[in-house]
């Protein structure tokens, strides 16, 4: 975790990610985080997915949605306890991503649903191009939210732009200030040329 010399003094909130395999979520996270770090933001970075999962929570191609709601207790604790927790995954059941939700809201914790939505054949082609071969967790059974609090076409706009999107959602919901550290004069990082718009996961 991150040192606590890095607080703002900014409430923690959760941020999920939601698409399909190869919408985008990691590489529009790790953007965010990049920007919320350089402004003294505590940040944690979970990926729910199964390639890059960053809790051991169980077989998440056997049951995605309980992997999906304890990625989700661990995003609300770390949030109540002041981190911004950026979650990046799939979560292919409503349901699933639904109870996540009600935790926070019961323990009135600040969450936050970013649908990354790119066609699915745009989203195979990325993962082709990443050599991912076989189908991803949750492609088949990807049921979309029907009210996220933002939605981005992440084949339309770049990572940096999608990031940027989210912060100002952020900033206006007061989940962070629009200006943390006076040194930071850059809405956003220069984009990383390995997190392009055309490979994002």
């Amino acid at each position: 975790m991150n040192d606590d010399g890095l607080r703002c003094g900014c409430a923690g909130a959760t941020v999920w990610f939601t698409g399909l395999p190869g919408s985008g979520k990691t590489a529009v996270a790790r953007a965010l985080a990049g920007t919320l770090r350089a402004r003294r933001h505590r940040v944690e970075l979970l990926d729910g997915d199964a390639r890059h999962a960053t809790l051991p929570t169980g077989p998440t191609r056997d049951d995605p949605g309980r992997h999906a709601e304890r990625t989700g207790l661990a995003a609300e604790v770390l949030a109540r306890n002041g981190f911004l927790t950026l979650v990046s995954a799939t979560a292919p059941g409503a349901d699933s991503r639904a109870t996540v939700r009600r935790r926070h809201e019961a323990t009135g914790t600040p969450y936050v649903e970013i649908h990354l939505d790119a066609p699915r054949s745009v989203c195979a082609e990325r993962r082709s191009a990443r050599e991912e071969a076989g189908p991803a967790v949750g492609d088949a059974t990807y049921e979309p939210p029907a009210h996220p609090d933002l939605r981005l076409s992440t084949h339309r706009i770049s990572v940096a732009e999608s990031a940027a999107a989210v912060y100002a959602l952020l900033a206006d919901r007061g989940v962070v200030r629009s200006r943390c550290d006076e040194t930071s004069d850059r809405l956003l990082p220069d984009a990383d040329p390995d997190l392009d718009a055309g490979q994002v996961s």
